[in-house]
């Protein structure tokens, strides 16, 4: 689909094979007299940066190899080489040299606190997105979210989350979240804290913030986060 794309926008004649199979034939579906066509109308550009969010190996290996940026969700700084190092390093080896270098966008909620009791309540904000993803967007065996948080090393909080929320019991898999993941997967604190958390960002591969932003003036706040990671 990615390649498919790019042809549209550089108003190549569209063909594939595969999954999705352009023009259709008969035996997919098609009359069987299609040819491959242009795009009629002239983009502005030939070209468009193509970004994936993908959590597998399998996905990040071809996030790496075909796409112009990775979208991770959940991402922990320091499990990334760990978890995903491979699966970019292999993708990385096909990649075409033309593409440039993978952008990798990730981050997390983003608040300035001056106290423990501030930095408590904006994780706790997090806590139930958190565990409907680790604990319902799947059914069991078949959840990304869980995997890659067990992937972390919180395996036993994954399985509890999981069999709370499987069982309608929400509020217990919410309180089964880690604090330290919660923690870590986001920008909540100090402002030396939010510095320090850039830093570990940008030192694990992170080329671009993308972030929740929660306060009273979000475009002050944006702009001297641009400061601090600059």
């Amino acid at each position: 689909m990615v390649d498919v794309v790019r042809q549209a926008l550089r108003r190549e004649p569209l063909s594939a094979s595969g999954i999705f199979e352009l023009p259709l034939t008969a035996d997919g579906g098609g009359t069987g007299f299609g040819k491959p066509l242009k795009m009629i109308s002239h983009p502005h550009r030939s070209t468009v940066p193509i970004f994936l969010a993908a959590l597998g190996p399998a996905n990040v290996r071809l996030a790496a190899e075909i796409a112009d940026g990775w979208v991770p969700f959940l991402y922990l700084p320091e499990h990334a080489p760990t978890v995903w190092g491979q699966s970019l390093a292999d993708g990385a080896s096909l990649r075409a040299s033309d593409l440039g270098p993978l952008e990798v966008v990730a981050g997390g909620r983003l608040q300035v606190c001056n106290s423990e009791d501030e930095v408590r309540a904006a994780l706790e904000a997090v806590r139930p997105r958190l565990a409907l993803y680790v604990g319902g967007m799947g059914a069991q065996g078949t959840n990304f979210y869980f995997d890659l948080v067990s992937r972390y090393g919180y395996e036993a909080a994954a399985h509890e989350i999981q069999e709370h929320f499987l069982a309608h019991r929400v509020t217990e898999a919410e309180r089964a979240v880690p604090l330290e993941l919660l923690t870590l997967t986001n920008l909540v604190g100090t402002e030396g804290y939010i510095r320090d958390r850039i830093a570990a960002y940008r030192d694990s591969g992170v080329t671009i913030l993308n972030v929740d932003v929660h306060d009273p003036d979000p475009r002050r706040l944006v702009s001297a986060v641009a400061e601090w990671a600059s």
